[in-house]
């Protein structure tokens, strides 16, 4: 299964979501292998700091430019390719989006990330004409931990005019503990924070079901 994490609009979340997601897999036993697509490196050095700490091994691999020969080819090879894209409208971008299975969209709930979602629906329509059982949702990351503030319902508001690209059930809130998670190596599931970890359990439970 090849799970891709992209979006148009860099700093919200995509590198979060991928190491999470990839921590979640190998504490579950499954054979999980990282594909960072992003020119930044972020998940290849999150993977390079687990490894050193001896922690439950998540597989990594690097590619840019036209990534979709090497997704596939991991994919015969590894139970789970979770694809790190980086943040913008790139080859990695399109060339994954033909290569996925499913690809979430990390939003915060913001102006600047939702006038994104026109050039991301788009791309997700244009990637369906090669790769027409492509799901795609977006997830609403580094959310108010404060409920009582409406961002969060405005998002969901302006997301009901992109059908093609649901809100996932879940939401990820600004916690420090995610960030910690990131320098650590680990992910938020293998901490102690009941919140962070019940977060990415439940966006687990979605994806993999």
């Amino acid at each position: 299964m090849i799970v891709l994490i992209g979006g148009e609009k860099g700093g919200a979340g995509k590198s979060t979501l991928a190491t999470n997601l990839a921590a979640y897999l190998a504490t579950q036993d499954k054979d999980v292998i990282l594909l960072d697509c992003d020119k930044q490196g972020t998940a290849t050095k999150w993977v390079a700091r687990r490894n050193e700490a001896g922690y439950k091994e998540v597989h990594s691999a690097q590619k840019v430019g036209d990534v979709y020969k090497t997704a596939v080819d991991l994919s015969k090879r590894y139970e789970y390719v979770i694809i790190d894209a980086g943040g913008r409208d790139s080859k990695e971008l399109r060339t994954a989006l033909v290569a996925a299975d499913m690809v979430y969209v990390p939003l915060k709930a913001s102006q600047a990330d939702l006038e994104t979602l026109p050039v991301v629906d788009e791309l997700i329509n244009l990637a369906r004409g090669m790769n027409p059982n492509l799901q795609a949702r977006s997830i609403l990351c580094m959310a108010p931990t404060n409920e009582m503030i409406r961002e969060v319902d405005d998002a969901k508001e302006l997301l009901a005019d992109f059908p093609d690209l649901p809100l996932s059930d879940c939401i990820i809130r600004e916690r420090k503990i995610y960030r910690d998670a990131m320098l650590l190596g680990r992910g938020v599931v293998e901490l102690k924070n009941s919140q962070a970890r019940a977060e990415v359990e439940l966006l687990a439970q979605e994806i993999f079901k």
